[in-house]
């Protein structure tokens, strides 16, 4: 009888990130301003990648790749944050939630894959120049950028396939502010102990396996800049590397501070602010990383606002 009286949940209520309404008004100005540029930054970056031939390399082809994920990513879920900020609402229907959660899931992953591609190239630019061109070529380089969405196109259907296939019957309020997986799955009427250990198994592989690669990546060319031992040896590395290993560190960083911590050291609201930074802040920050000291982008800048003005005075 219990189970007859159960009726199927409609919607969930996300919780937002404040429950005071000048807080929510204050923080729609603040992320409406970081979404707005982080729109304008990644589409200059994908402009200038089209536009200047000299940037039709292997990096730049996969750096337009990262600036469109990005896009994407904060597009997943920042304007229906922005909206339940204005109105003070925060509903959201189970196929909207199932969508968002398969983006976002989808997305997160793929940068984690592209992250662990950058990384090998940038071993192969550095350890093996010569045969560099050869090996990163147009094909090789749109096969591992399609492999890195399709896989993770795959995995995401998988976990929000099991994760919708339960019955949501029950309380339907989600300390969040969109659909995280793991936090909707605990609203399910029903045993989902093989989900959790399938979305365990496959968040697993989605997160250490290119971690590896971007760890063995550098780790080889640390080696080989040692061997070297010649101090342009050192300053080119570094240049070619430091933009992407800060944006490893910043991603990688809030994921394993996220999901490694132990839950009993965890505030109820740290996952919501941790979630800020990684779906807020990095896709600001990551193009003015990539940007800030890159010669080459700095030369397409000049070189694109000297075509501008000679455009004008004609």
């Amino acid at each position: 009888m219990g189970a007859e009286n159960k009726t199927s949940a409609t919607e969930f209520i996300l919780a937002g990130l404040s429950s005071h309404r000048r807080t929510q008004l204050l923080l729609f100005l603040v992320i409406f301003l970081i979404y707005i540029l982080t729109l304008v930054r990644n589409l200059v970056i994908i402009t200038l990648v089209r536009l200047d031939p000299r940037l039709h390399t292997p990096m730049y082809f996969f750096l337009t790749h990262l600036s469109i994920l990005e896009i994407c990513y904060t597009t997943s879920t920042v304007p229906q944050m922005l909206a339940h900020l204005f109105s003070g609402k925060g509903a959201i229907s189970l196929a909207r939630c199932a969508i968002q959660m398969y983006t976002t899931m989808t997305l997160g992953g793929t940068e984690c894959f592209l992250l662990a591609v950058m990384a090998y190239d940038r071993y192969l630019a550095i350890c093996h120049p010569l045969l560099y061109a050869v090996t990163m070529g147009r094909a090789r380089r749109w096969l591992l950028a399609m492999g890195s969405w399709a896989i993770c196109c795959l995995i995401a259907a998988l976990n929000i396939g099991c994760t919708f296939h339960h019955p949501y019957c029950g309380p339907n309020h989600v300390n969040h502010f969109f659909c995280e997986l793991p936090l909707v799955l605990k609203l399910a009427c029903a045993d989902t102990r093989v989900t959790e250990v399938i979305v365990f198994w496959t968040s697993v592989l989605v997160l250490l396996a290119p971690l590896s690669v971007v760890l063995t990546s550098y780790g080889l060319i640390l080696s080989f800049v040692l061997q070297m031992g010649s101090g342009a040896t050192w300053r080119k590395a570094f240049s070619t590397c430091a933009s992407h290993l800060a944006v490893v560190t910043l991603f990688y960083g809030t994921l394993i501070f996220m999901y490694l911590k132990p839950q009993s050291d965890t505030a109820p609201d740290s996952g919501k602010q941790i979630a800020v930074f990684y779906i807020v802040v990095t896709p600001l920050l990551n193009p003015i990383i990539y940007t800030l000291r890159n010669k080459e982008v700095h030369g397409s800048v000049t070189k694109v606002l000297k075509k501008l003005g000679t455009g004008q005075n004609r």
